[in-house]
């Protein structure tokens, strides 16, 4: 599902090239789970970044789901997240001016699926808010927006999920409802998960940890 091969990412500083990224390599089969770990500034989320085409490397290439990343170009990129990838972000990244329910409905909209607001509706049930469909996120709890974030990734039931320090906003007992909720949602839907945590016991959930050191590269 997900090949990482020799992946370097570097940007100018000062005259001379920050290397941020150096010679990462690693492979996922799908339906396992991967959390990267690392200090501050060890490139993490860049590495999602970049495993996600959000970011392009200095070298090295991404391959998801047999399709290289970088032989595409923006607007392919784009099209294949919008095909194959979900998210979930620390900051849950909803629209504010929409239901839970609209929010949840945006990636069928994109995928162009049929019933649209009926399997946003059977996901928000799913993750136990089946009484907020028509609330907005400023009125929901922040344990409540990361499970709505959490049905908006997985509703599209992509092959792919990232997800970017998923608790980093929550307290330890909300946080590990989200967690559960997230590996039960990762095993009935089958989609490949990669993490991106400070959370050692959010870590430990996931099949494989990868600890990033700076220069960064993969320790097992």
């Amino acid at each position: 599902m997900v090949s990482v091969q020799s992946l370097c990412k570097s940007v100018p500083d000062a005259g001379q090239a920050l290397q941020i990224l150096s010679n990462v390599s690693f492979q996922l089969e799908q339906g396992r789970s991967l959390a990267i770990v690392g200090a501050s500034g060890s490139g993490k989320s860049t590495l999602l970044g970049l495993m996600a085409g959000l970011d392009t490397p200095s070298q090295g290439k991404v391959v998801l789901a047999g399709q290289s990343l970088f032989d595409m170009n923006e607007e392919g990129r784009a099209a294949f997240r919008a095909a194959h990838v979900g998210f979930v972000f620390q900051s849950f990244q909803l629209l504010d001016h929409l239901t839970a329910l609209e929010n949840v409905s945006l990636p069928l909209e994109l995928a162009r699926v049929r019933n649209v607001r009926g399997l946003a509706s059977d996901m928000l049930f799913k993750v136990g808010l089946g009484d907020r469909l028509n609330h907005f996120p400023r009125t929901l709890s922040g344990g409540e927006q990361q499970r709505v974030a959490l049905a908006r990734a997985f509703v599209a039931k992509p092959a792919l999920i990232f997800a970017d320090e998923p608790t980093g906003s929550l307290d330890a007992q909300t946080g590990e409802r989200i967690i559960s909720l997230m590996f039960d949602l990762q095993k009935n839907s089958g989609s490949t998960l990669i993490l991106v945590t400070h959370d050692e016991a959010l870590a430990a959930r996931c099949d494989t940890v990868f600890h990033l050191q700076a220069p960064s590269s993969v320790v097992a």
